[in-house]
């Protein structure tokens, strides 16, 4: 992975198998990077979590911290390694978790696994007029549907960040009504 705008651009837009060929390309870097901070701490058995979340940092928000990435500032594997750096650090700093997490799995008693069952989540009724007919159809499409941004890009006919825009005017929309609704 070179980093290059082009590919970045493919990333942000929600491309599945640019996103999957990135974390292939990348993951040694950033297991690396993350391994380095947490073995000599006694606490290299976190590391794979710990790679997720520097993953997860560069997909929340709309992408926003690999939108921020400049290929003429450093390479790719330079911006990878600071910030699966910081994550590690941030982890150290948290400590360890404690209850449950802490002990081995196989040492916790099943009874303090069991979850309670879950009653089905009565749907949102989104009140009529609310929501553009479009907002609409891409909340269906990424939340009943289960379809991934580019994805219902293709099916609307639009691009992936229109879809996104949609996506957050709609979420936007619906906050501020149930809001209105909670204080009333």
């Amino acid at each position: 992975m070179s980093g290059d705008p082009h590919q970045i651009k493919q990333l942000v837009r929600g491309d599945k198998p640019a996103w999957d060929g990135f974390v292939a390309d990348t993951a040694a870097v950033v297991y690396a990077a993350v391994q380095k901070r947490l073995v000599p701490a006694g606490r290299g058995d976190e590391a794979d979590d710990v790679v997720q979340e520097v993953y997860l940092k560069l997909c929340r928000n709309d992408y926003k911290l690999l939108r921020g990435y400049d290929p003429g500032k450093a390479k790719i594997t330079t911006f990878l390694t600071v910030i699966a750096t910081t994550t590690a650090i941030d982890t150290l700093r948290r400590g360890r978790p404690t209850g449950v997490h802490a002990e081995a799995i196989d040492d916790v008693p099943e009874y303090r696994l069991a979850v309670d069952p879950v009653e089905p989540v009565q749907p949102v009724r989104i009140p009529e007029g609310l929501l553009s007919e479009r907002q609409a159809a891409v909340l269906r499409m990424l939340y009943d549907e289960e379809k991934d941004v580019a994805e219902a890009a293709t099916l609307l006919g639009v691009e992936a960040q229109t879809v996104r825009s949609m996506h957050h005017k709609a979420l936007t929309k619906l906050r501020q009504h149930f809001a209105e609704v909670d204080k009333g």
